[in-house]
């Protein structure tokens, strides 16, 4: 798992506060509007549409299946809460739920204007050693280092999430490919399910987690 490159913490946690304080704030939202054109039946289903629109219409990926078709967990719930508070809703987010927890940041996540995070199922995690993985539940430092390494500031959408992009950690991930198949990192995670909106992030389902 390599946790001997994982001791620089300091500076890179420093990084994070700075790109919080300063950087979000460059980063918006579009909003969208929809017309009426008289029909009662048009008037009536137009809210619906739009809401299917803004919250789960470009979603893509075969992990998308196992998200909730309803309730808080599910793309339109999700969508109206900030991204921490948005994943504890989530059945496959358990395990990053809880480091988050653990490292303190949630409300740093759930107060930023504008992220991408690219979220690691509980199985990815079950990938690393249990002694490793309650090593690193145990070194906040730590913790902070590579749940930060999984956040980007601004929402990016398939058509600009490709590249390499800097990190709330200070590193930089890189991701891979274009339409629905990306691959995040020197790991290449597989993108399990892509582009979910949250109220302030977009989000990216991994099946691996990202070491800086």
């Amino acid at each position: 798992m390599k946790l001997n490159k994982l001791t620089r913490t300091g500076s890179a946690v420093a990084s994070m506060a700075l790109l919080l304080g300063v950087g979000l704030a460059a980063c918006g939202s579009e909003d969208s509007g929809a017309g009426s054109e008289g029909g009662s039946e048009t008037t009536e289903s137009a809210p619906e549409e739009t809401e299917a629109a803004e919250a789960g219409a470009e979603t893509f990926g075969e992990g998308c299946k196992l998200i909730p078709a309803d309730g808080a967990g599910s793309f339109n719930g999700m969508s109206t809460a900030p991204v921490a508070s948005a994943a504890s809703a989530n059945p496959l987010l358990k395990t990053l739920v809880a480091a988050v927890g653990e490292a303190e940041l949630v409300d740093t996540l759930n107060g930023a204007d504008a992220l991408t995070v690219f979220a690691p199922t509980d199985d990815a995690f079950k990938k690393i050693p249990k002694a490793d993985m309650d090593a690193v539940m145990a070194d906040k430092k730590m913790l902070t280092k590579i749940l930060t390494h999984h956040v980007v500031a601004g929402q990016l959408g398939p058509d600009e999430v490709a590249g390499e992009h800097k990190t709330l950690a200070g590193d930089t991930v890189t991701v891979e490919g274009s339409d629905e198949k990306f691959t995040v990192g020197d790991e290449k995670a597989q993108v399990l399910c892509g582009n979910i909106p949250t109220a302030n992030a977009t989000v990216y389902v991994v099946d691996t987690v990202l070491m800086p």
